[in-house]
C-alpha cells in the first residue's frame, strides 16, 4: 500500500508527469528505430552519437546556449559523417563509430576543462536527471516520435529491404543511401532527447536492449517492432515510478527493467529450448 501511495504521490508532480510523457515517447522512437540499426549491426551507433552529444551539451554550457538547439544538428551531422566514411572512406561501421565517438569524447573533456571543470548540469546530462526535462521536450520528443512513426509506415518495405539486403534493395531501386540517412538523422534526434532521461552513457541501451530482447522470441519482424515497442514503454514507466519508489537514478532504473526483460525471455526461450 505504501508503494501505491508513493506511486500516486509520483503522479501528482509535473517533472514526473514529464519525465513519464518524454520517457514514453523516447522509447517508442528509439524501439522502432532500433530493429533496423541492430539487424545493420549499427547498434552501437547510438553510443557514438551519445558520446558526440556529450561535447555538444558541454559547447552549449561554455557558450551559455540552449543544449537542445546546439545538440541537435551537430549530432545529425555528425551521423551523416559515420554514414558517409563507412559509404566512401571503406571504414566499417563500428569503426568510423569509434573514429567520431573518441574524437567527441577528447573534445568535451577538453571544452569541460576550460569551463573549470564537470559542473552539476554536465554530470546530468551524462546520467540522466528527470529533473532537467522542460516542457520544451515533451513537444519536441512528440513531434519526433510523430515523424519516427510515419517515417516507418511510409517507407516500410524500403527499411525492411535495405535492413536485410542493401545490395538487393540498390538493384531493384531503392534509394538506400536515403534510406540509411533518414534512420541515422532520426537516430541522432532521439538521442539528443533521451540524454535527458537516461543519459549520454546509457541512452544506447534504450536502442539495442528492447529489440535484441524482442528478437528472442518474435518470430517476425512486425512482431519484432511491435515488441520491442511494448517492452521499452514499459520499461520506462516502471523505471521512472521506480526510481521515486526506491530513490534511484532514473537512467539506471530504465536500463536494470530492460535488463530484467533480456533475462527473463532469454531464460524462456533456453526453456523452451
Amino acid at each position: 500500500m505504501q508503494t501505491l501511495a508513493l506511486i500516486e504521490e509520483a503522479l501528482q508532480y509535473g517533472f514526473m508527469q514529464r519525465a513519464l510523457i518524454v520517457g514514453v515517447l523516447i522509447a517508442v522512437s528509439s524501439s522502432m528505430l532500433g530493429i533496423f540499426l541492430v539487424l545493420k549491426k549499427y547498434s552501437m551507433i547510438g553510443d557514438g552519437l551519445a558520446h558526440v552529444s556529450f561535447a555538444t551539451v558541454a559547447i552549449a554550457l561554455l557558450l551559455g546556449a540552449s543544449p537542445l538547439l546546439v545538440s541537435i544538428p551537430i549530432v545529425v551531422v555528425a551521423s551523416l559523417l559515420i554514414m558517409t566514411l563507412n559509404e566512401r572512406a571503406s571504414v566499417h561501421g563500428d569503426a568510423a563509430i569509434g573514429l567520431v565517438s573518441s574524437f567527441s569524447v577528447a573534445l568535451g573533456v577538453m571544452i569541460s576543462s576550460v569551463a573549470g571543470g564537470f559542473n552539476v548540469d554536465l554530470f546530468s546530462y551524462l546520467f540522466g536527471s528527470i529533473l532537467a526535462i522542460r516542457s520544451t521536450d515533451v513537444w519536441f520528443s512528440a513531434g519526433l516520435t510523430l515523424v519516427v512513426v510515419l517515417a516507418v509506415v511510409l517507407y516500410y518495405n524500403e527499411l525492411f529491404a535495405t535492413t536485410h539486403d542493401e545490395a538487393f534493395a540498390s538493384v531493384i531501386g531503392i534509394r538506400t543511401k536515403f534510406i540509411n540517412h533518414l534512420i541515422a538523422v532520426l537516430t541522432s534526434i532521439t538521442i539528443v532527447l533521451g540524454i535527458r532521461v537516461v543519459g549520454t552513457m546509457l541512452i544506447s541501451s534504450m536502442i539495442v536492449f528492447p529489440t535484441v530482447t524482442a528478437l528472442m522470441v518474435s518470430r517476425s519482424f512486425k512482431t519484432t517492432v511491435v515488441l520491442s515497442t511494448f517492452i521499452a514503454v514499459i520499461s520506462v514507466i516502471v523505471g521512472v515510478l521506480g526510481s521515486y519508489v526506491m530513490d534511484f537514478p532514473s537512467g539506471a532504473s530504465i536500463v536494470m527493467v530492460n535488463a530484467i526483460w533480456f533475462v527473463v525471455l532469454f531464460t524462456v526461450r533456453q526453456l523452451r529450448s
